[in-house]
């Protein structure tokens, strides 16, 4: 049987775990916002759905560049598709992207006074 001590020492160990975890899922989310193209993508979504050629169009790149990216953010989960016809359109899908989008926009990109 444990002694008290012994108990009390194991404690922290067990509330590291899920604070582990979570920084684990952080680090990941923002190695996925850590390339430019991914961070121009979420940043012109958080404006609202576009498709695959406004995307390509507003970020001056080629289509199979635009749609490698947004397949690692669909793979992450940060991005949902809606399909019209022919024409996909992405949007973002978590409101923690929108919100870091939003706080990293406000950081760099917003008005300085």
């Amino acid at each position: 049987m444990p002694t008290k001590l012994a108990t009390n020492l194991a404690a922290p160990q067990d509330d590291a775990a899920p604070m582990m975890e979570k920084a684990q899922r952080a680090a990941d989310f923002l190695k996925v916002l850590s390339h430019e193209s991914r961070l121009m993508i979420l940043c012109i979504l958080a404006e609202g759905e576009k498709s695959v050629s406004e995307l390509e169009h507003m970020l001056a790149l080629r289509q199979p560049s635009v749609s490698q990216q947004l397949a690692r953010l669909r793979g992450e989960g940060l991005v949902s598709t809606r399909r019209d016809g022919k024409t996909i359109y992405y949007s973002l899908a978590s409101e923690e992207a929108r919100v870091i989008v939003g706080a990293v926009y406000q950081v760099f990109c917003g008005k300085k006074d």
